[in-house]
């Protein structure tokens, strides 16, 4: 790529190391941990994660979104509901996150099964977006399908920017929120020659969680 070798571009991770010490017993206290020392590096959007989904052939798909909330239920996003995400995990509702904190040497991995928030936290959070997001949300009914150019949804902003002159913007009926509940929750660091350091939280059946080293 005009004389750039990909090949050659590599670093050594040497910021810090985490072994099983460093960890506290809950995931999810741990998970609040190091997001609050993203937030604290500012990291450009901290709580940026990709997800990935699988479609019923098994064709797996990715994309990143923005997490809402982090706490013993699980990590929450929201989304429209005729979206490609969408659709993929009313087919399969297995997923898995990942929050890339380059800038930390660091990233989580988390799997586990999706289910929709209620009508009721969805409405409560789409209050809190900004006026142009909610009319935004309207704009784009159908996410994921092709439309023929951006003039669409130029035209369709200004109507509903005057169909909606106030901060009243009603829940659409296709909008909302999701929770993944983690069954596992890996944890790495980046070390020096790749030997990095991978500790997973594994959870039970009894509901508690296993720790474990995996091999980098």
């Amino acid at each position: 790529m005009n004389g750039l070798s990909i090949a050659n571009l590599r670093r050594d991770y040497s910021l810090a190391g985490l072994s099983e010490q460093d960890l506290v017993p809950d995931p999810i206290a741990q998970f609040q941990k190091w997001f609050q020392e993203a937030v604290a590096a500012e990291i450009t959007e901290p709580n940026a994660m990709v997800l990935a989904t699988v479609d019923t052939s098994g064709q797996p798909s990715t994309r990143v979104v923005l997490l809402k909330a982090g706490d013993a239920r699980g990590f929450s996003f929201f989304t429209n509901y005729e979206s490609r995400k969408s659709r993929e995990l009313s087919g399969n509702s297995r997923a898995s996150l990942t929050f890339p904190w380059i800038a930390l040497e660091r990233q989580v991995c988390i799997t586990g099964s999706v289910s929709k928030l209620s009508r009721e936290e969805s409405a409560a959070y789409f209050k809190l977006r900004p006026r142009a997001s909610r009319l935004g949300a309207w704009a784009s009914p159908k996410q994921s399908e092709v439309i023929p150019s951006r003039v669409v949804l130029e035209e369709r902003m200004k109507q509903l920017e005057a169909l909606h002159p106030g901060e009243d913007v009603p829940l659409p009926p296709y909008w909302g929120g999701y929770v993944l509940a983690p069954v596992e929750i890996e944890f790495w660091q980046g070390r020096p020659s790749r030997l990095h350091d991978r500790l997973r939280y594994a959870r039970q059946v009894d509901g508690t969680w296993k720790i474990e080293r995996l091999s980098p």
